[in-house]
């Protein structure tokens, strides 16, 4: 065998884990650092371990926080549209029976659809109200389908 052709051999060489000695065996360094060991991996050791390669667990929060985002203002955009939260001037029944209803005290289209859910003889109690703006309200509830 030739001299001075082959690497010096270190039969005790440290393998380092996180600065941390994990073992030792025979290599041509005197010390190996590494990532990841039997020790550490989670087909080893049956648990996972996080670990954040070019900012993964960032892209993938960010993801998250941004479908969150959008199921809040899809929700809150939904709770715009029912009908139920509409000014009763959506109604278009008329100043004479915006007036009534407003006097009432019933503000919004939810307000006038629990009266009317009580009977018709609710809303015609109501001064300013009557058969026209009766026919006028079950219409609008029909067309928004918020009573049969």
């Amino acid at each position: 065998m030739k001299e001075s052709i082959h690497p010096k051999w270190y039969p005790n060489a440290k393998v380092i884990v996180e600065g941390e000695v994990v073992m030792t065996v025979g290599s041509t360094k005197p010390e190996i650092s590494v990532e990841v060991w039997s020790g550490t991996h989670p087909f080893y050791t049956g648990t996972q371990r996080l670990m954040d390669t070019e900012g993964q667990v960032d892209r993938f929060m960010r993801r998250l926080q941004k479908r969150e985002e959008i199921q809040t203002h899809t929700e809150t955009v939904k709770q715009r549209r029912n009908p139920e939260n509409f000014s009763i001037e959506e109604m278009e029944l008329g100043t004479r029976a915006n007036n009534a209803l407003t006097q009432a005290g019933l503000t919004t289209v939810g307000d006038v659809l629990k009266l009317l859910k009580q009977g018709d003889d609710e809303i015609l109690a109501l001064q300013g109200i009557g058969q026209t703006a009766l026919i006028k309200i079950k219409r609008y509830m029909r067309d928004e389908e918020l009573i049969d």
